[in-house]
C-alpha cells in the first residue's frame, strides 16, 4: 500500500519538475544580459535571488530525491524478503562428457602394432 502512494507521489513529482523546468527561462534569454546592460555583473546576475518558480523547483526535486532514495530501499528490502521466502534453489545442468578426439578417429589394426618388416620385404642392396 505504502509503495504504491510512494509510486503515485514520484511520478506526480517528476511530471511536475519537468513541466517547471521547461516553462522557466533561462539566465541569459534577456537580449540585453549579453550585451551587459546593467546588473548582468552582479553576484547573482541579473535576475536578482530566486524566484517562486525557481524555489518550487527546488522543493520538487528534494521530493523526487527523497522518494527516489525510499523506492530503492524499498526494492532492496523487497530483494531481501524473497531471497529469503526459502525458494528452492536452482538446479544445475551438467553438460556431457566429450569422448576423447582419439576415439574418433578410426585406427586399421595393422597400425595397431608396429613391427619391423620382414626380411623378404626389403629389396637387396646391389
Amino acid at each position: 500500500m505504502i509503495e504504491t502512494v510512494v509510486i503515485v507521489v514520484h511520478l506526480m513529482v517528476a511530471i511536475g519538475l519537468v513541466g517547471l523546468v521547461l516553462i522557466q527561462q533561462g539566465k541569459g534569454a534577456e537580449t540585453g544580459a549579453s550585451f551587459g546592460s546593467g546588473a548582468s555583473g552582479t553576484v547573482f546576475g541579473s535576475q536578482g535571488s530566486a524566484t517562486f518558480l525557481s524555489r518550487l523547483t527546488a522543493i520538487l526535486a528534494t521530493v523526487f530525491f527523497v522518494t527516489s532514495l525510499g523506492l530503492a530501499y524499498y526494492a532492496s528490502h523487497h530483494s531481501d524478503e524473497i531471497r529469503d521466502a526459502g525458494l528452492p534453489e536452482p538446479a544445475l545442468q551438467t553438460a556431457p562428457v566429450a569422448p576423447a578426439a582419439s576415439e574418433d578417429v578410426p585406427v586399421l589394426e595393422e597400425e595397431l602394432t608396429p613391427q619391423a618388416p620382414a626380411a623378404g620385404d626389403v629389396p637387396a642392396a646391389e
